[in-house]
């Protein structure tokens, strides 16, 4: 929270305060180059010198960073799903050094093949796949959000002690509802001038992630025939750790739950 804070919203916040949205220096070539990006203009005004090759290192820094966090995450989220039976087991492997490669690869491969497409049809297929990827990413905040505000709910509904988390979310329920509300907002403004002036192929390309995502739930759906589990029926065991605090502090005060 505290790094999103200061180095996101906060270098955002100052930028702003530092460089108006209507300077004609500003994206001047129409296009998002880096030599005309409010970070440079920062540090040209400033008179440092080589701000645009300042600012390229430092992106090409953070771009390998997420590329290797995005790396690590896709491949054992692959790895976990083929033990959880809903990917093929040949990704639950790993190699002597308990690598999962053959996850790994797959993972690789499909960033190589996002990466190909950008030189592809002037990169018409790579926004297609860049738009997939964004939405995707939100409607996974969505999932997130309604989690947290039923499994608090069930916790409250089966009986259960809210001292006994170990995190307890301040403003509960205020956080995951705004969240929610925040998170549609963002997901139907994707490209709301698009619809506005009917343009029927961006609007397919803004929001092409919402089919997929939808047309991935119903099959998953229909298989698992899974249904919504209501809030007395969730299955909410603690770890082995949470009832041990539990225990400790049951001693403690002479109370049990």
């Amino acid at each position: 929270f505290w790094r999103i804070m200061l180095f996101y919203i906060g270098a955002i916040f100052i930028i702003g305060t530092l460089v108006p949205f209507t300077d004609p220096s500003l994206l001047a070539s129409g296009e998002a180059d880096v030599a005309s990006s409010p970070f440079t203009l920062v540090f040209e005004r400033a008179g440092i010198a080589f701000a645009a090759a300042a600012m390229n290192a430092v992106i090409l820094t953070a771009i390998l960073s997420a590329g290797n966090s995005g790396l690590y995450a896709s491949t054992r989220m692959l790895y976990s799903m083929a033990h959880d039976g809903k990917a093929p087991k040949i990704f639950g492997r790993t190699n002597k050094r308990g690598v999962p490669m053959a996850a790994l690869l797959a993972t690789a491969g499909v960033g190589l093949f996002g990466f190909l497409t950008a030189l592809i049809g002037q990169g018409a297929a790579y926004a297609w796949l860049l738009n997939v990827s964004g939405l995707c990413g939100f409607i996974v905040w969505v999932g997130i959000a309604v989690s947290h505000y039923r499994f608090r709910r069930g916790y409250k509904t089966q009986g259960f002690d809210l001292s006994d988390l170990p995190y307890r979310a301040p403003l509960f329920p205020l956080g995951p509802i705004v969240a929610f509300v925040m998170l549609l907002a963002v997901i139907a403004g994707q490209n709301y001038e698009a619809v506005a002036a009917g343009r029927g192929l961006e609007v397919l390309s803004a929001y092409i992630g919402l089919p997929l995502f939808l047309g991935l739930w119903l099959v998953h759906r229909l298989v698992t025939k899974s249904k919504v589990v209501k809030l007395s029926e969730m299955d909410l065991s603690a770890p082995a750790d949470i009832e041990e605090s539990a225990k400790v502090r049951s001693a403690r005060t002479g109370v049990t739950n």
